[in-house]
């Protein structure tokens, strides 16, 4: 039985839970997020049947609307022995682990969760937010490369403190200094890679 517990005015009822579910259950594997739409296009369903995931909006809103679907039905399921994975890449249904049946849901806190089942977010959201809520994604992805790149210039690994990133800099810098019979180039890579860690904190 899904439950019918949902926001006055929700795009999200009833039937759409169902149909949801219904094409979950044709991927016993699981499946990624992208194969879900596609098939829940297929069945012709709304609000899937009429996304344009081309525009980033719509697939906002479609995306959305199908995160809040799974973590609604994820607490309905672990009510009957089921376990819901969700993320973009691997989506399913298993067995519930024998000592967790009979949770309603898992202990620890869940942004994720409270994000997808606050309707307001996808309301509250336009062609501009989304396309300042990408911005930031590609900014942080940008953030996170550089720091990769920078960690790999200077020979360590996450987690670092600035102790030890001020340590490894100086033994490094001291080896390719061009005094040192170094060369200009690296030691300029050693040095930039010192501030992309140094600033990100």
């Amino acid at each position: 039985m899904i439950d019918e517990d949902r926001p006055a005015g929700s795009p999200v009822d009833t039937a759409l839970l169902e149909r949801v579910l219904e094409a979950l259950r044709e991927y016993p594997r699981g499946c990624t997020e992208h194969e879900l739409i596609a098939r829940l296009r297929d069945q012709g369903g709304e609000p899937f049947a009429a996304a344009c995931l081309q525009e980033p909006l719509s697939l906002f809103q479609t995306h959305f609307v199908l995160f809040h679907c799974l973590h609604r039905l994820r607490d309905t399921l672990v009510e009957q022995g089921e376990w819901l994975r969700i993320h973009c890449l691997d989506i399913g249904i298993e067995p519930l682990p024998v000592a967790d049946t009979g949770s309603s849901l898992p202990a620890r806190a869940d942004p994720l969760r409270a994000y997808y089942l606050d309707l307001r977010r996808l309301e509250g959201m336009d062609a501009a937010a989304v396309e300042a809520l990408l911005g930031e994604f590609w900014s942080h992805l940008a953030r996170d490369q550089r720091r990769g790149q920078a960690l790999e210039v200077l020979g360590l690994e996450d987690p670092v403190d600035a102790a030890a990133i001020r340590q490894q800099y100086r033994r490094l810098a001291q080896r390719h200094h061009p005094d040192r019979g170094g060369d200009t180039a690296t030691l300029q890579r050693i040095n930039a890679a010192r501030w992309v860690l140094l600033e990100q904190g």
